[in-house]
């Protein structure tokens, strides 16, 4: 059986106790928090850092900072998880949906070109599975229609563009330090920038408005005779209580001190996925082009069984099972035909979308991105968030008896 706890030790234990000792410190007051920006920052090569409570809130501190608001339009790719569209419609903007690759499962550049109008604010490529996003396109288009792009790397980290580091080459990188990525706080996120502006926008959003608080600096109550003034204004700007508690950030100090071992150990296990399928026709792994560097969150092949064996997607999954296989992960629905979407439930009464700039415009339904919808039903994805090397060659082994299963049918 394996350890769930297998990414922590005996660090975490350390700087949560140095929280613990100093009086439960709150991101208010307490250090955490700023060491772990700083670590961060300082792996990933940039000059800011500043943590969230949740790789959505992160999302929505970028808008926000982009200045993404009522009349303007956010083209995020059709499939991934659907905070990229709530965070939109949280800044009463509107989601567009780009059409996939059909090889790396990650947004076409072409398809963004095409969807690009006098609305659109951003582009919010997402750096899908642990594959970086063909970068190089989607920047040119950001310069020549002056558009701030915002990286989703929640599931990147570590992963390379021609030697780059997902999440530092557009204005703003968005990571998310959930549980299942390669490093964890339990939830939580941060967003890295080199820009000193956006950085003080995003820390003011994330910390309900202080006017105190700086790109660095997230310590509200350093003025201390300041805030026992009653006639102290503390709130400057707009924003949400979105603030890395001091304990979920020791963890993350700690865990950024080994965030290498963990994408290497992934990066492991995704190949002994890989081997494992190498001579199977009909499961297509991930592209990586060449160039790239996969972080390898999770493997993902796109099934093809049903046309080439006459085997479903769940009667493979269920033999994968039965092979001690610890299941098969399907990917999210295609984001526009969420039920949330196609009937348009937000805001009580539709906005932003049903608003008077919007109303009768917005179509979102079967169609829309046709790549996207005909290769979600497909995707399996395996799971690389394992600790224990023996317990993912059991998986990968799993996977290879299931495809040496159904070639013996077959043949």
């Amino acid at each position: 059986m394996t350890d769930k706890a297998w990414r922590f030790g005996e660090e975490e234990l350390k700087y949560v106790k140095e929280v613990l000792d100093s009086g439960l410190g709150a991101s208010t007051e307490g250090t955490m928090n700023e060491r772990l920006e700083q670590a961060f920052a300082e792996r990933f090569g940039v000059q800011h850092g500043i943590t969230h409570n949740s790789g959505t809130s992160t999302l929505h501190a970028c808008l926000a900072a982009a200045d993404v608001g009522p009349g303007d339009e956010v083209i995020s790719p059709a499939l991934t998880v659907i905070s990229t569209a709530f965070v939109t419609l949280h800044q009463n903007a509107v989601p567009v949906f780009a059409d996939i690759d059909p090889e790396t499962f990650n947004v076409d550049p072409e398809d963004v070109r095409r969807k690009i109008t006098p609305r659109t604010k951003a582009i919010m490529p997402v750096h899908l599975y642990g594959l970086p996003c063909d970068m190089a396109p989607i920047m040119a288009l950001a310069e020549e229609h002056n558009l701030v792009v915002i990286e989703d790397a929640a599931q990147c980290f570590l992963g390379q563009y021609y030697g780059r580091l997902a999440g530092t080459i557009g204005h703003m990188g968005s990571f998310s330090f959930e549980n299942t990525k390669h490093m964890s706080t339990g939830d939580g996120g941060i967003v890295i920038t080199d820009d000193e502006r956006l950085a003080q926008k995003v820390r003011q959003f994330a910390c309900i408005g202080f006017g105190d608080v700086t790109a660095d600096n997230g310590q509200v109550r350093k003025k201390t005779f300041a805030f026992q003034d009653p006639n102290y204004k503390r709130h400057t700007g707009f924003g949400w209580q979105y603030r890395l508690p001091e304990v979920a950030a020791a963890v993350g100090l700690a865990q950024v001190a080994r965030l290498d071992e963990y994408v290497e150990k992934r990066q492991r296990i995704w190949q002994m996925y890989a081997e494992a399928v190498e001579d199977c026709s009909y499961l297509i792994p991930q592209k990586v082009p060449e160039g790239y560097v996969n972080a390898c969150w999770t493997f993902v092949a796109r099934y093809e069984g049903e046309a080439e064996i006459g085997v479903s997607w769940h009667g493979f999954a269920e033999r994968f099972g039965a092979f001690s296989g610890e299941g098969i992960y399907a990917a999210w629905s295609v984001a526009y035909l969420e039920p949330v979407m196609a009937e348009q439930r937000f805001y009580g009464n539709g906005c932003p979308v049903r608003c008077p700039l919007y109303e009768g415009q917005v179509e979102w339904g079967p169609g829309l991105c046709p790549v996207a919808e005909s290769v979600q039903p497909k995707l399996m994805q395996f799971k690389c968030n394992l600790g224990d090397l023996t317990e993912a060659q059991i998986q990968a082994d799993a996977l290879r008896e299931t495809v040496e299963f159904f070639g013996a049918l077959v043949h």
